[in-house]
This record gives C-alpha cells, structure tokens and sequence, in this order.
C-alpha cells in the first residue's frame, strides 16, 4: 500500500477526481491513514465509494458541492460539508484555496509513446485544481481510455503512482419506465433541428436522447455525457455541423457510461475540457442555439426549482444546472426542468419549496412532466402558476389550486 504519510501533512486539503475517474485506490489509503497523517480537509464530488457512505475517520473532514452518490449516506448521518455553488465557480475556489488544493489524488490513462498521461474521461474540475497542489498522486490505470482536449502530463509531474488495472465504474443501468419515456417525447417537442444540448445521466435523460433519434444536426456541450449520445452520433444524429463554437465536436467535462463506451470513445469526436471553459458563462453565451435539459426535485408554483435537498438530506447538488438554464435562457435557445409529476406519491410540484431554491424562476423556459409542457417565458405570475398545475398529476391539481388561492400568488 502507499504511504500517504511521506506526502500528505496535518492540516492539508486535499482533493479528488470524481465518478467514473475517482481513484478509489488513493482515496481507500486516504482513509486507512487518515488518523497517521492527522486532520485533513478532503474535497470529493460524485462517489460510488462505499467506504464514503458513513464512519469516517475522526481526522477527516469532507466537503463537496452536494451530496451526489454515496455522500448522501454522510449528508444524513451530517458527516459531510456542503459547499453550495455554481460548477463553474469552482476553479476560482481552487485559485482562491476556497476548497482544498494541497494535494490532488486522480487517476490517469497509461502513459502514450511519448511518456505522457491524460486525465482520461474524469477532466472537469480535476484540470482546473491541477495547477494549485503542491503534490499530485496518481492511479495510472491501464483501462483508462486517454482522451483528447486538454491536459497531458508526465510521470514527473507526480511525487508518487500506483499502478492498477481494473474496471471503470459503470453508470447504474435503469432503463426508462413508461413515465419518463413520456416526459422524454415531450422534451424532444422543444428540440429543434441543429440545436446545442446540454443534458445529465440517468434514465430520464437517456429517455431524452431516446426521443431524439428522428432530430438533425444536433450538437453537444455539457458536463457529462452517457452512452446516449454516442448512440445519436452512430444514428448520424448528432454531427454538431451548426455548433456556433467547437463545430463537429462532442464537448464535455467527463463520461459515466458502461465498459463498451469506455473502450470505444476513440472512435468518436470528443474532446474533454475543463469545469472552465464546459461552464463558463464567456463561454456558453456564444451557444446561441443551446437547449439546457436538467432534472429537479420539486418545482414550487413561481417556477422556482430544487434539485438539492429532500427532507433536509443533500441528495443533489446546484452543479452546473444554473450555468447552463441561465445562459440557454439568457443567450441560447431554451432552459427546460424535466421531471415525473410524482416521487414517493407525494406531488414534485408544490405550492412552495420544501428545501432551498436551486434554480430561479426567471431562468426556466419551460418545465415537462409526463402530462405536457408548462412553457413559462412571458407568462405573468398567475399564469404561470396555472399552466405548472395544468402538468402536475391530476390528483394533487385540486390541492395545488387550493393552495394558490390560499397563498394569493395568482394576484
């Protein structure tokens, strides 16, 4: 095992690669030694990790910008720090020592002909904090696909490797049900021929890129793709021939996919860039033709969005949601919040917000649930509120219009 002792001192902060790209290896030793080395302040985003559920070492502390995957275990159990921002503020909060930066742990591609290793599909955020660690530590992982698009590094840049070979982490593979299949035929009805996307991972948005398959001409510029996009790009549907920017090219920050995605992202025109420029709104604002796709939790009837918090938990995390509704909204073609009309069998829409305010109104075009689109720009208060129940389930619509008169927000 590594002695992280030799590199990590007491009252460092240190940082790691997400998702598909987190070097659990480096973070496993991380938690085996953490009372050795003394207090640590850590920096985690998405984690499947199982050892990041709960318990953790009394010397270390761990921060992120929500409670994606496993840290939902530690936001219940209020082991985790939640550091809520936009994404495209974290390279700032790296630059500024805002979130720990001493020593960054990732994992890497095996190094190519010329002793160089890229970051792999995991670049995001790890290429912006790159730059302020005193000390890199790499898993270089002969499964690691190397990507084009931003950094390569050589072996010199890091104090310390470990070499594995194992599987990438899969995304969880849960096919569309028949309620987000509908809500997905909606959203394609607000897809125009030659648009930019943004879009997440997880069933509903694969319903999406389902839906998709009879449009022209897309383009993609987003955190995150999944297998759904590749599959639109084989279909001849994606070709990003009218992308204002980046024309022809897949952009994102990361890929969470299954195995035979991995292996076969040469063959397809990606490029992986950082958290600074996927969401910098400099950026975004020259996509005139980007349509945001994002997922919510609870929609209130102002159209204010909540995508963080159930029942006091952080299940979610603001990411890069508001950068890109507000500049689809903004500057680009359309911000739409997807979501089923029921979890749990309690109503998404709501009179108010039962956690905090994710994204505001005034950057949401249009929100879909399986029952049709409450298209929102434009429309007054009291005409938005009446077009978000006419989506909601049918029945919870009575009680929602019970509520609007109680609360007045139709005056």
């Amino acid at each position: 095992m590594l002695d992280l002792t030799r590199h990590i001192r007491a009252g460092d902060g240190v940082w790691w690669g997400q998702g598909s790209a987190e070097p659990e290896p480096l973070v496993n030793a991380l938690l085996d030694q953490a009372d050795a080395i003394g207090p640590v302040r850590a920096f985690s985003g998405l984690t499947w990790n199982e050892r990041l559920s709960g318990n953790l070492p009394p010397n270390l502390t761990v921060l992120s910008y929500g409670g994606l995957g496993r840290l939902r275990g530690l936001s219940k159990h209020g082991q985790l720090e939640v550091v809520p921002c936009h994404y495209s503020a974290l390279p700032r909060m790296f630059a500024r020592g805002r979130i720990p930066c001493d020593v960054g742990l990732l994992q890497v591609s095996p190094p190519d002909a010329e002793g160089m290793v890229s970051l792999g599909i995991g670049v995001e955020y790890v290429a912006d904090a790159l730059p302020y660690a005193r000390t890199l530590i790499a898993e270089i992982n002969q499964r690691m696909p190397r990507t084009t698009g931003t950094h390569r590094l050589p072996l010199s840049a890091f104090a310390a490797t470990v070499e594995t070979d194992r599987p990438l982490r899969e995304a969880p593979s849960h096919p569309p049900d028949e309620v987000e299949r509908a809500v997905a035929r909606h959203v394609a009805s607000l897809v125009e021929d030659g648009d930019t996307l943004q879009t997440g991972v997880g069933s509903l948005p694969n319903a999406v890129l389902d839906a998709l398959s009879g449009h022209a001409d897309l383009g993609f510029h987003t955190g995150m793709i999944g297998d759904g996009v590749l599959a639109l790009i084989e279909k001849g549907v994606v070709t990003g021939a009218r992308k204002e920017i980046d024309p022809g090219l897949v952009v994102t920050g990361a890929a969470l996919g299954s195995a035979s995605m991995y292996d076969r992202l040469h063959e397809f025109p990606v490029e992986f860039r950082s958290a600074g420029y996927t969401h910098d709104p400099a950026v975004l604002s020259r996509l005139r033709s980007l349509v945001s796709v994002n997922s919510a939790i609870e929609v209130d009837l102002l159209g204010q969005v909540g995508a963080e918090l159930r029942r006091g938990v952080h299940i979610g995390a603001v990411g890069g949601q508001v950068d890109f509704s507000r500049a689809a909204s903004l500057t680009g073609a359309r911000s739409i919040i997807a979501l089923r009309s029921e979890s749990g069998g309690e109503s998404t829409i709501k009179p108010a917000l039962e956690g905090v305010v994710t994204t505001g109104r005034v950057d949401v075009d249009a929100v879909v649930t399986e029952h049709g689109v409450a298209m929102l720009t434009g429309c007054s208060v009291a005409e938005r509120a009446r077009r978000l129940i006419e989506v909601a389930a049918p029945q919870h619509r009575e009680g929602l219009a019970n509520s609007l008169k109680q609360q007045k927000v139709a005056t």
